[in-house]
């Protein structure tokens, strides 16, 4: 047994070939069998050795000591061949062979039997052969005990049989030199400071996944124990012996792999605390060298960029541009605050975790780096207000310098407006842009106050390190209150020159205003004259009618008079106002010239009115005081009937005006009912001088009656008086006719003039209400 120490994998071909193998089975002194199969091709001797070699190696030597039974089945094989291997059986395991069974093919060699006996050279050989027959080996070895190729129960797969060797030699191999590496390393480790040798200790590290390892021994010891389990359950049941284990520890040497677990989970447990303890203090290492990292950063290239930025612009393009470059060195600072962030997750991992001395180290870790990205957070947050602060103030001037610029614009334009309207929407315009500019000015003062507050709370550098941001900070303020006060000179500019336009504006809107209101008067003097003309034709009834009137009249003339000296006033005002404006394009035009037109055209129409409506009310004040007396001076009667022919001549005659032209009062059929009025007063006076007629002829004949009666009374009393009794009848029967028909003529001539009276009545007040409403209207317009 020269090669105790062999591998299968050196003999694989070999142990493939299945020329000897261990099924596991036992022969009654507890002794494993050992079964070379031969074949008929021929065997070589060499390699029959190696396997036989290699798998005596793996028996224990308390199971060799039982010693082997050995089956050598030559049922396809020659003698000479069973013959030269039971002879090599001496020279390889001649001690440990017990007994030889050679299995011989039935009435083969019989002949040649004769001439060697085994049992002769059972001194020699060391051992006894048995020549027996397949169907006879059972009374050697128990059936369960026999694979099936001699007609036992016994299962034995060779190519299972080789891969788990093949598995438990791999699995003893790694798992013994990992336990080997292992315990140097554990070994190293209490031997050496951690901190002395880190790199020797990352050096060391096992030559198999410690893993992996672990994972195939417990799939092999599995494996050994479910065929044994399930040997058990098979074995022993025919002759009712003691249970066979196929796999038991003389065999494949379970123990020998719950030991190997044993140790190397042992080992792997040390090792596993090991690095456990060196990823602790790697890992607290790399944490303090990235923190480190991070705060060498922050206080060094970060402060310096944020130290070289603080300056706000000019204008908001340039505080735009800063913003951009505030954004690109936040960007800079934001992998750094990932890494910050990282870092505190994994220093609070560790924590949670540590030992006392590594919990106050990573705390003042965790506190260092917690202090310096605060603190330059707070400057990248106090950066960030200031520009934002600075652009918010930039682009509120720029919109205020814009509506100065717009509002000087329109302060600089000539104003020529069409009319007052759009000289009030100028203005109305002109108030509304400097109202937008106040608004303007006093959101860039907030704005301002918001910038200086946000640079004056912005975090500062120490004292040495910040004389010339100071100094920028000192010329930033000054910037600031320069750009204010330059806004506030522009906007108090704009002030004055609004001022200005809106006096002359205003000046403007009164001009275009009187100017409106003297033509509002001419209109309404022509609208008066009118209304002279066409509707004051009328004269009245009576004395009482006409003398109201005429008293209406001169309150109308009145209205005339004050309408016509309001649009002189207006007219005048004009003038002193182009003057003011120095307008001298501008003037009244034809609106005075038609002022006077219309005033000479109304006066010369209201004093013929007036003549028309004085002459009436003699005419009706003569007529009435003759129609009431009871005697009447003929002269009186003649003096109305000339006084009604005149006031009749007068209303036939028209209106001359200074131009020339002619115009009468009212319609043809106005003066035709104003002349009838008149006639029939006429008629009433007429008549009027009948009846005083009719009463003095009455009165003679009455005296000359007298006279003739007397007379005729001396001479015939009795035919007088027959006579003057038949003539007083038929002067009774006179009278009463003359009386009815002058009562029946005044009836009709009453009743047409009530008729007129009641059409003039009606015709007078609808003039009168709408001579008020003229009033009014025109008293509201001025």
């Amino acid at each position: 047994m020269s090669n105790v120490n062999m591998e299968a994998t050196n003999i694989l071909p070999i142990l493939k070939k299945k020329l000897a193998f261990l099924s596991g089975g036992k022969d009654r002194r507890s002794g494993l069998i050992l079964t070379i199969p031969l074949s008929s091709d021929q065997t070589s001797m060499e390699e029959l050795s190696a396997t036989l070699d290699y798998l005596l190696s793996i028996p224990s030597e308390k199971c060799k000591a039982r010693g082997f039974t050995v089956i050598v089945d030559g049922r396809k094989s020659q003698w000479n061949i069973v013959k030269t291997v039971v002879l090599m059986l001496q020279n390889v395991i001649p001690a440990e062979v017990s007994l030889v069974c050679v299995v011989k093919p039935d009435e083969f060699w019989d002949k040649k039997v004769t001439h060697f006996c085994f049992w002769k050279e059972k001194d020699r050989l060391g051992f006894e052969v048995i020549l027996v027959s397949a169907n006879k080996l059972t009374r050697y070895i128990e059936p369960c005990q026999l694979t099936d190729d001699f007609g036992g129960s016994l299962d034995y797969d060779h190519s299972d049989w080789l891969n788990k060797r093949l598995i438990f030699e791999k699995f003893t191999k790694e798992s013994t030199s990992l336990l080997d590496e292992l315990s140097i390393i554990n070994d190293t480790d209490k031997s050496s400071s951690v901190e002395k040798d880190k790199s020797a200790d990352c050096a060391l590290l096992p030559s198999f996944d410690p893993e992996t390892v672990l994972q195939t021994g417990h799939e092999l010891l599995s494996e050994l124990q479910q065929r044994r389990f399930n040997g058990s359950e098979g074995g022993g049941g025919g002759q009712g012996g003691p249970a066979w284990c196929p796999m038991e520890e003389e065999l494949l040497a379970q123990p020998q792999v719950m030991k190997l677990l044993d140790s190397l989970r042992e080992q792997y447990t040390r090792y596993q605390e090991l690095c456990r303890q060196r990823n602790k203090r790697t890992q607290l290492d790399e944490i303090h060298a990235k923190v480190m990292q991070v705060v060498t950063w922050l206080q060094g290239p970060g402060s310096e960029l944020l130290k070289t930025q603080q300056a706000i612009g000019d204008s908001i393009r340039a505080a735009q541009a800063l913003q951009q470059k505030h954004e690109e060195i936040e960007s800079q600072h934001s992998e750094w605050f990932a890494v910050y962030v990282e870092l505190n997750q994994q220093i609070a991992a560790l924590l949670s975790a540590g030992e006392e001395e590594e919990v106050v180290e990573l705390k003042a870790l965790q506190q260092q780096l917690s202090d310096v990205c605060y603190q330059q957070a707070a400057q990248l947050e106090g950066r960030q207000n200031v520009l934002q602060a600075a652009q918010g103030f930039h682009s509120t001037t720029q919109e205020l310098s814009q509506q100065l610029d717009g509002l000087l614009g329109m302060l600089c334009a000539d104003v020529a407006p069409a009319d007052g309207a759009s000289i009030q929407q100028n203005l109305k315009l002109l108030e509304e842009k400097l109202q937008t500019v106040e608004a303007g000015l006093a959101s860039l003062r907030q704005k301002g106050a918001l910038l200086l507050e946000q640079m004056c709370t912005q975090p500062s550098w120490s004292l040495e390190e910040t004389e010339s941001p100071a100094g920028e900070q000192q010329e930033n303020v000054q910037h600031i209150q320069a750009v204010m006060e330059e806004m506030q000179l522009r906007k108090q500019r704009c002030e004055d020159m609004v001022d200005v336009r809106r006096l002359k504006m205003l000046q403007m809107v009164q001009l275009f205003k009187c100017e409106e209101d003297a033509l509002q008067a001419v209109e309404w003097l022509g609208e008066l004259l009118d209304a002279l003309l066409k509707t004051h034709v009328r004269l009245g009834d009576e004395s009482q009618e006409t003398r109201t009137m005429l008293d209406k009249h001169r309150k109308f003339v009145d209205v005339a008079q004050s309408t016509y000296d309001y649009g002189r006033q207006l007219l005048q005002a004009t003038v002193v106002l182009c003057q003011s404006l120095r307008c001298t394009t501008r003037s009244s035009g034809d609106t005075l010239p038609r002022l006077n037109r219309v005033w000479k055209q109304f006066s010369v129409s209201s004093e013929e009115r007036q003549q028309r409506l004085e002459l009436a009310l003699s005419f009706h004040t003569a007529a009435e005081r003759v129609l009431q007396q009871q005697c009447v001076d003929p002269d009186s009667l003649d003096e109305v009937d000339s006084s009604g022919k005149t006031l009749l001549d007068k209303l036939t005659m028209p209106v001359i005006f200074p131009d020339g032209s002619e115009q009468y009062f009212g319609s043809p059929s106005d003066t035709a009912a104003a002349a009838e009025a008149v006639r029939e007063r006429l008629l009433l006076v007429e008549e009027r001088r009948l009846q005083l007629q009719e009463a003095g002829v009455h009165h003679e004949e009455e005296e000359e009656e007298v006279l003739n009666r007397q007379e005729a009374r001396l001479d015939v009393i009795g035919e007088e008086l027959s006579e003057k009794e038949e003539q007083d009848e038929e002067e009774e029967e006179e009278e009463e006719e003359v009386l009815n028909r002058q009562e029946a003529r005044l009836d009709v001539i009453g009743e047409e003039l009530s008729e007129k009276e009641e059409q003039d009545e009606e015709e007078e007040e609808e003039a009168e209400q709408q001579q008020e409403e003229d009033l009014e209207r025109a008293t509201q317009d001025c």
